[in-house]
C-alpha cells in the first residue's frame, strides 16, 4: 500500500512511520504546520507542531530513507479548531480542541488530500487498535456478499488509549487508517524502538496541554482573543458572591479560580455550575450539585453498524407520521442497548443505556427512503451503576462495549441527579 504517515516529531509518529516502512508499505512522511507563528518553539514539553517538531520529523524520515514534506494546514487549523475553541467556550460550552483536530485535521483535512494524491491510507502514532473481521450478509439480489468491517478498539497501553479523541473519525475514515502503535503496552517499549532504530526523537518528552496554547495559559489565550467582559459570579439562590471578567473563561465542575471573597456557610468547596453566557453570570454551588444520571448529545458519529442493526435501528426507525395525534412529532429511536460511557479523554467508563434517535434540533439526515440516518443523530445516556460529575455540554461522550468503540456525541444536556431549585437541569 502507498501510506502517508503523519510525522508531528514526536517519538510516537516517528516509529509508528518506522513500522509502516518495516510492514512493506509505500511511506511518505508528511508534517502538517498548524501554526501561523512560524517562528513558535516548544515550551519544554508544551505545545506541538513547533519549528523544532518540524525539524525532528525531518531527521526521522532521513534515517527511515523516506520522502518528507511539510503540508501548511495552518489556515484550516485556525478556520476550524481554534475557531471552534473560542466559539464553544463564548456560548458557555466545554470543547476538547484535540477531538476537533482529529476530526478536521488528521482525518478529514489530512487523509482527503492523502486520498486525492492516490495514498491507500494514514498512518498516525495514535495508541488505539483497528481491528478487522469478514461479514457476509445477502446482496441486493439475494447473493451472498462478503465486506470487510473494521472495529475501532482501545490500545492495550491503557494510560495513553487514544481512543476517545479518535471516536469523532467515523466509518469511512476508520477505513483508511492504520495505527501501528495499537499492540504497545507502554511507552517504554516505544522508545526502547526509537532507539534501536537510530530516532534521535527517542528520549524526546510528550507534549501536553492545548498545542496552540503553549504556555499552558488557557485563560489568558480566551481573554486575549475574546476580550474582557466583567460579570458576575452568583450562589444558586442569585445571591452575587464575586466578580470575573468573562464567563467564556470557566467550566462546569471547576474549583480553582473562582476568587469568592468569602467561604460558603458551611464551609465546604463550591464549584462551577452553570455558565451562561446570555447574561454573562457563573453558578456555582456544592459538589453534590454536579452529579448527572442521564445525558443527551448531538452530532453523533457511529462506527457499529451492527451494534445499531441489533438495537433496531433501521427503516422502523423512521420519523413519525404526520397527524395530530399523540405520535406526532414524536422522536424516532433505536432500542436500548447496554454499553459503557466515557466523558474525558482519561475518564473512567461507567456503564449506561444508550440509544441513537432522532428528532428536532438533533441535525440528522434522512435517506431518500425515509429510513433515518444514524450519522449526525442525537444519542440518549441514561447512566445505570456509577453517576458521573461535572459533565459540560460541548464535551465528546464516547460509547463502548467492552473494548470496541460504538460510537461518538457531542454533549448537549446533562441531566441532574439532585437539583437546586433555580437551576434548570
Amino acid at each position: 500500500m502507498r501510506v502517508l504517515a503523519a510525522m508531528s516529531g514526536g517519538v510516537d509518529s516517528a516509529v509508528a512511520a518506522a513500522l509502516a516502512v518495516e510492514a512493506g508499505h509505500e511511506v511518505v512522511g508528511v508534517h502538517m504546520a498548524l501554526s501561523r507563528n512560524r517562528e513558535q518553539f516548544r515550551a519544554g514539553s508544551r505545545g506541538c507542531c513547533s519549528i523544532e517538531d518540524a525539524g525532528d520529523a525531518r531527521r526521522a524520515a532521513d534515517v527511515l530513507g523516506i520522502p518528507y514534506y511539510v503540508w501548511d494546514l495552518s489556515e484550516r487549523f485556525e478556520d476550524t479548531v481554534v475557531a471552534d475553541f473560542l466559539s464553544e467556550y463564548e456560548a458557555g460550552r466545554t470543547p476538547n480542541p484535540c477531538v476537533r483536530c482529529n476530526e478536521h485535521i488528521k482525518f478529514e483535512a489530512l487523509l482527503d488530500k492523502a486520498t486525492a494524491l492516490g495514498f491507500d491510507a494514514v498512518a498516525t502514532g495514535h495508541y488505539a487498535q483497528v481491528l478487522t473481521r469478514e461479514v457476509t450478509e445477502p446482496g441486493p439480489d439475494g447473493e451472498p456478499v462478503t465486506r470487510t468491517v473494521h472495529e475501532l478498539h482501545r490500545s492495550p497501553n491503557e494510560a495513553k488509549d487514544q481512543s476517545y479523541v479518535l471516536a469523532v473519525m467515523g466509518p469511512e475514515r476508520l477505513a483508511r487508517s492504520i495505527f501501528p502503535l495499537g499492540g504497545f503496552a507502554s511507552k517504554d517499549e516505544v522508545r526502547e524502538e526509537a532507539e534501536r532504530r537510530g530516532l534521535s526523537v527517542s528520549n524526546k518528552p510528550d507534549s501536553y496541554d492545548i498545542c496552540f496554547v503553549s504556555d499552558g495559559d488557557t485563560q489568558g489565550f480566551l481573554k486575549s482573543r475574546l476580550g474582557a467582559r466583567t460579570g458576575e459570579i452568583v450562589d444558586t439562590e442569585g445571591e452575587v458572591l464575586g466578580e470575573h471578567e468573562g464567563a467564556y473563561a470557566f467550566t462546569v465542575g471547576q474549583r480553582k479560580g473562582l476568587a469568592l471573597g468569602r467561604p460558603a456557610a458551611d464551609g465546604k468547596p463550591r464549584y462551577v455550575l452553570e455558565v451562561e453566557p446570555v447574561s454573562n453570570r457563573v453558578v456555582v454551588g456544592p459538589a453534590e450539585l454536579l452529579t448527572v444520571d442521564r445525558i443527551v448529545g448531538d452530532r453523533s458519529v457511529w462506527l457499529a453498524d451492527d451494534v445499531l442493526a441489533a438495537a433496531g435501528w433501521g427503516a422502523s426507525t423512521s420519523a413519525a407520521s404526520a397527524g395530530s395525534g399523540p405520535e406526532a412529532g414524536r422522536r424516532a429511536a433505536s432500542d436500548w442497548f447496554e454499553a459503557t460511557v466515557q466523558v474525558r479523554a482519561h475518564g473512567v467508563p461507567v456503564p449506561a443505556r444508550v440509544r441513537a434517535v432522532v428528532g428536532p434540533g438533533a441535525g440528522a439526515p434522512e435517506d431518500p427512503s425515509g429510513a433515518a440516518s444514524a450519522q449526525g443523530a442525537g444519542m440518549e445516556v441514561e447512566l445505570t451503576g456509577e453517576t458521573l460529575r461535572g459533565v459540560a455540554a460541548g464535551q465528546s461522550l464516547v460509547v463502548y462495549q467492552g473494548t470496541r468503540v460504538i460510537g461518538q456525541s457531542t454533549v448537549q444536556r446533562a441531566y441532574r441527579a439532585a437539583r437546586a431549585p433555580s437551576l434548570a437541569g
